[in-house]
């Protein structure tokens, strides 16, 4: 039996000007109920150098901060079926996508979306996009690297680099 897997409510205020998005919170993530909780993962580090939001901080006052920049953050899942952390073992078939249409007309001043890495920007373009409404499906979509520790291609300064032109 795979286990079924829920993401969290959106990080956001309705000014939000940018939404990342991940693909499902991982293991770590979800027993700590933060977003990118697991200690490898290297996006409040990237965050920490783009916005000088210190990782150290208590999650819900980096969240806080995260959003008075104006950044949104959430996942393309609602729920799922998904043994482990990886993406590559969600059960396709027990995909629940979140609500976008909703979260967009709440947040009218989004104006750019971006991806967490491959698979949430495969999964929204497959899932997400098809149900949008036309200036929502319209918005300019940019792939950042994965900061998963599974994505160890990249260097941490060359995530952080790639993420500042894509937030940028």
């Amino acid at each position: 039996m795979k286990a079924r897997v829920q993401s969290f409510a959106p990080l956001s205020e309705p000014g939000a000007r940018v939404l990342v998005l991940g693909s499902m919170p991982g293991i770590a993530s979800l027993q700590a109920h933060q977003y990118y909780a697991h200690p490898r993962n290297a996006f409040w580090s990237v965050i920490e150098a783009l916005f000088g939001i210190e990782r150290s901080l208590c999650y819900d006052r980096r969240c806080r901060h995260l959003v008075s920049h104006g950044i949104a953050l959430w996942d393309v899942l609602e729920t799922c079926h998904r043994p482990g952390s990886l993406d590559a073992n969600i059960d396709a078939s027990s995909i629940v996508v979140n609500d976008f249409p909703g979260f967009f007309t709440e947040h009218p001043a989004i104006g750019k979306i971006c991806f967490n890495g491959a698979a949430a920007e495969k999964m929204f373009l497959r899932h997400a996009l098809p149900a949008l409404p036309e200036q929502a499906a319209g918005l300019p979509r940019i792939r950042l690297p994965s900061t998963s520790p599974a994505h160890a291609a990249m260097t941490l300064e060359q995530k952080i680099e790639t993420w500042r032109a894509g937030l940028f």
